[in-house]
């Protein structure tokens, strides 16, 4: 599949949306594990998920190999022309994504209101040396796939499906381990940082590290659990986002505007 459908995937869409949610897969993810989460959304807002190459329905489709190569793909199919608010929703590798798309998006100065949501990923200027497990071996990759607890374990079982599905895993863990971005990377946008008490991939200082990565309010809020503590927690995500987006209740940022989505 080839095109813009191939990158953003329509979840659902509203009469008169007040935003477009978009949601940034996790490394080995894809746009189908988000959708269940729209049904914790509200009307107001439509809802789309990205859909890397590489996986599902994009088997055949050549590998982007870098975070920016990505976020360059997707803000290449968002309509120049359409004024809706959106909020972009990044989680784990996707967190990253996120956060390069609206750099850029604020570079184009398009559309005039934005909001970022990064979730389960350390913030740009919290860089920590690490193994790179993208050269490890095939063990030692779904090994830590199986530790952060984001597959199911009768998947991870299936040896034809794991041979399927691991250069897709194996080339976002090339992609989010070889990242460098600015650490001085500031956005002028609301952001909002989740996290799971437990992540045993961030901790509580390199969450909180992304107050400084915007000049507009910053907000935090923290949830039980570990790396994918939203998969037991969606619609009290849900909740926090929705706030956040639309600005209706604690923690909610100034009100957005109305419009229609268009990509």
């Amino acid at each position: 599949m080839t095109g813009k459908s191939a990158w953003i995937r329509a979840v659902r869409r509203g009469p008169r949306p007040a935003a477009h949610l978009i949601f940034f897969p996790h490394a080995g993810g894809s746009a189908s594990y988000y959708r269940p989460f729209a049904a914790h959304l509200g009307e107001r807002l439509d809802v789309s998920a990205i859909q890397y190459p590489g996986r599902q329905d994009r088997w055949n489709d050549p590998f982007v190999t870098s975070v920016e190569g990505l976020a360059d793909e997707v803000v290449g199919c968002l309509s120049p022309h359409d004024p809706t608010p959106l909020v972009l929703f990044g989680h784990s590798m996707g967190a990253s994504v996120a956060f390069e798309a609206a750099r850029r998006l604020a570079e184009l100065g398009r559309p005039a209101d934005r909001r970022l949501v990064v979730s389960g990923r350390r913030a740009p200027s919290m860089f920590r040396a690490e193994r790179a497990l993208h050269e490890g071996t095939d063990e030692e990759l779904l090994d830590e796939v199986a530790r952060l607890d984001g597959t199911a374990e009768q998947l991870l079982a299936d040896r034809d499906l794991v041979r399927l599905i691991l250069p897709a895993i194996r080339n976002d863990y090339r992609v989010i381990e070889t990242y460098r971005p600015p650490a001085d990377a500031v956005l002028d946008i609301p952001l909002l940082c989740l996290t799971g008490d437990a992540d045993p991939r961030v901790t509580r200082e390199e969450a909180a590290a992304w107050k400084a990565h915007t000049v507009a309010e910053y907000h935090e809020e923290t949830f039980p659990g570990g790396h994918f503590y939203l998969a037991d927690h969606a619609a009290a995500v849900c909740r926090a986002v929705e706030r956040f987006a639309l600005g209706t209740g604690p923690g909610g940022s100034a009100p957005l505007g109305e419009g229609g989505a268009q990509f």
